[in-house]
């Protein structure tokens, strides 16, 4: 990264900002060095000329070529960016469009520009429109709907580029979903360099995501959606300058019948040193505009939670609030490892969510030290399969049951969860040692919402760098942890280790469920007994209908190798392999079609949003 005047004084902005330690770990993200360098990539994967011509072919064997206008609000824009604007369009392999221009510049510098455009092309696809005064990029744009002849609009800055197969894959999206109302797409960003474009910064983005929306405007470019839906919610509001777009794409995912992604770079966003893609802090004011808009998308959707801006811009923390006193079981199962246990269960004990149990489920154990522990906890002895009970410091009852067959993590929880008296579980291995006091409070927040089924937390290793977050379908061939080996501080890929968002699983080392719906699925899979449950019960989970919600802001020590067996025997690796088939038979259609949140684009080697190559 070549060192300017210009980047000295937004560094020292940054470093104001942040502090020293938090502007570090940024700068070490930013400097992280590209596994598989997106630049030569870009033109790997890019549409050549045999595929546009194709393109050009295949559309007229569309069933549904809907006309497309496009929106483009103008102010005072650059000659150049704006006859580059224009030519990105018109190159479009798919060829039913409008480019819908308002435009509020004082003089008639873009008027004459675009005039002298068509008339040099003899194009008549374009409709101009000059504002009498500046109407705000809110109205401005709403001026430029009031253009659209088509029944879908698509939203293009004045000084940004569309890929010349851009609508041409929209309109294969609308064709294959015909129940789609809105459609976003991936986007990279442009920038000047030695007279020529230089593309970097891809965002690859997931399919439909809302936890992840309410964290950031992460689907912003390229965005289409029915011109229908647009006028049903009301077009662009103003009092949002700055984050109109996400108020605008917030209200539209709300309502429409179907979210729809294209897993493809078919926005460039321009970077220069005004543009907000290039510099953040050049709009400050956009960023409580953004919270604006998520707190009224909240009282939309009817759902408390007190929405605050993170560190970094543009980034936000929505917290539910817990409602009502509900009971919380803590399911922790052990074999020996007393003074693991111990550190597990002091750390829970510090929680200050006060309304929770604890079942530990006693597996095997043959260190006396273990009984010990057992009795000091649970002074009163029990009957059957009940070892004891007591009751911890802070009033909460604890006890021992035993599973004493062999070890079936699966079936030592479900054994566990009944005698549960719980409304929500926890899942909680014997290594984990919570850092977040609140935690509890924090995953009931999100596992109250009627559209979440599981939350799941951001786990370390001991020498603080990331165990857990997330984990995506199909990476290693079935599944796999994100972020291993990330530094406690440093965010990932566009921030996701840091902010909550929806996987299609998460660990069940530390999870949270309610019992309701553990019982509606069955509880854990018992087939399989070591690996592979968590991502089984998550994805049945899923299957029902329900989110599963990454929160990083539930953090603990998961000191795995501690407790964790090897496979080293022939019987453990045969029994590993079978796990293994079962996850393939059972979830095969989506081992072949990919998790919906991970972008195809990413390597199934790497588990840090590395790209394929």
């Amino acid at each position: 990264m070549k060192i300017t005047p210009y980047r000295i004084k937004k560094g020292i902005c940054y470093l104001r900002h942040y502090g020293p330690k938090a502007f570090w770990n940024r700068l070490l993200d930013k400097l992280e060095p590209e596994e598989v360098p997106y630049a030569p990539w870009f033109e790997k994967y890019r549409a050549g000329t045999e595929e546009l011509k194709r393109q050009a072919r295949q559309v007229k064997e569309f069933a549904c070529r809907p006309l497309i206008s496009i929106v483009v609000p103008c102010y005072q824009t650059p000659e150049r960016y704006l006859l580059e604007m224009l030519d990105s369009v018109r190159r479009q392999s798919y060829d039913n469009w409008q480019l819908c221009l308002a435009d509020a510049t004082p003089s008639c510098q873009v008027k004459d520009l675009v005039e002298a455009y068509c008339r040099e092309h003899k194009e008549t696809r374009i409709a101009y429109r000059h504002l009498e005064q500046n109407l705000g990029i809110a109205g401005n744009t709403n001026a430029g709907i009031a253009l659209a002849e088509g029944t879908w609009i698509g939203l293009l800055d004045h000084d940004d580029l569309l890929a010349p197969e851009a609508l041409y894959e929209v309109v294969a999206v609308i064709n294959q979903e015909p129940e789609a109302e809105a459609i976003y797409s991936d986007e990279d960003q442009v920038e000047e360099a030695r007279g020529m474009l230089e593309h970097k910064n891809p965002h690859f983005k997931p399919n439909f995501s809302p936890d992840l929306l309410r964290s950031n405007n992460y689907i912003t470019h390229f965005f289409c959606v029915k011109l229908s839906l647009a006028r049903r919610v009301g077009l662009f509001r103003e009092g949002f300058d700055g984050a109109q777009d996400y108020d605008f794409i917030l209200r539209c995912t709300e309502s429409a019948a179907k979210v729809a992604h294209v897993p493809r770079v078919l926005y460039h966003w321009r970077v220069h040193s005004k543009s907000t893609a290039d510099n953040p802090m050049s709009k400050l004011y956009a960023y409580e505009a953004g919270q604006r808009a998520l707190e009224d998308h909240l009282k939309r959707s009817g759902q408390q939670g007190e929405v605050s801006q993170l560190m970094h811009f543009g980034f936000y923390r929505v917290s539910y609030p817990v409602s009502g006193t509900p009971l919380v079981s803590v399911i922790i199962p052990n074999k020996d490892q007393s003074d693991t246990l111990r550190r597990c269960m002091e750390s829970l004990q510090q929680s200050t969510w006060m309304h929770y149990e604890v079942i530990i489920v006693e597996n095997n154990s043959s260190e006396r030290a273990t009984f010990q522990y057992y009795r000091k906890l649970c002074p009163v002895q029990g009957e059957g399969k009940i070892y004891g009970t007591g009751v911890l410091p802070g009033g909460q009852p604890v006890q021992v049951v035993v599973w004493d067959s062999g070890f079936n993590y699966s079936a030592i929880n479900n054994f566990g969860v009944s005698y549960s008296s719980g409304e929500y579980l926890v899942l909680l291995n014997n290594d984990i040692e919570i850092i977040t006091q609140g935690w509890l409070e924090e995953l009931l927040g999100n596992c109250q919402r009627p559209e979440v089924g599981i939350t799941g937390a951001r786990l370390y290793y001991p020498d603080n760098t990331v165990q857990h977050a997330g984990i995506v379908i199909g990476i290693d061939g079935i599944a796999a942890n994100m972020f291993p080996g990330l530094r406690r501080g440093q965010e990932g890929y566009y921030h996701k280790a840091a902010i909550q968002l929806n996987y299609s699983a998460v660990t069940a080392a530390c999870l949270m469920v309610s019992k309701e719906i553990y019982q509606q699925v069955g509880g854990l899979e018992e087939q399989l007994a070591v690996a592979f449950n968590d991502v089984d019960f998550c994805l049945r989970v899923r299957a029902e209908g329900y989110l599963v919600v990454y929160d990083p802001f539930v953090e603990a020590y998961h000191y795995e190798s501690k407790s964790r067996g090897r496979e080293d025997t022939k019987e453990k690796v045969r029994r590993f392999e079978q796990e293994i088939e079962f996850i393939r038979s059972r979830w095969m259609k989506l081992l072949k079609q990919g998790d919906p949140f991970y972008n195809p684009n990413f390597s199934l080697k790497k588990c840090n949003y590395v790209l394929k190559p």
